[in-house]
């Protein structure tokens, strides 16, 4: 296999075009850029390419885990919302993180998310 590409479990990350004629890094870096929204466009329009596909639904699982727990917390007063903004935090930086390690070319996996969004990807 050249440097090229690279294997994680059953995905191969090459550097081929999305099916929109954009890099594969542009591309994964913005099915984070718009949270939900554009991850749910990507995944829609992305036929060909594994790389960006990925991306795109951990970015859907990840800002929908991030917003549930935040809405839950939310809930719960004082100490709820201390943890529902460190959350929110967390997710900022998260968010800028994943958008870094797209446009990188790097396959990055958050530990559950990244397997719930493959076990997803694997169904569709």
């Amino acid at each position: 296999m050249s440097d090229d590409n690279k294997t994680d479990d059953d995905i191969i990350v090459t550097k081929d075009p999305s099916s929109l004629n954009l890099d594969q890094n542009v591309a994964g870096l913005l099915c984070y850029l718009g949270t939900v929204i554009t991850g749910i466009i990507f995944l829609i329009i992305e036929k060909k390419n594994k790389f960006v596909r990925f991306h795109a639904m951990q970015s859907i699982c990840f800002f929908v885990a991030i917003w549930v727990v935040t809405f839950v917390l939310g809930f719960i007063p004082f100490l709820g919302w201390a943890l529902s903004g460190l959350i929110s935090l967390a997710g900022i930086i998260g968010w800028i993180v994943l958008m870094v390690k797209a446009y990188n070319n790097e396959y990055f996996k958050l530990p559950v998310i990244g397997n719930l969004a493959e076990d997803f990807l694997k169904k569709i």
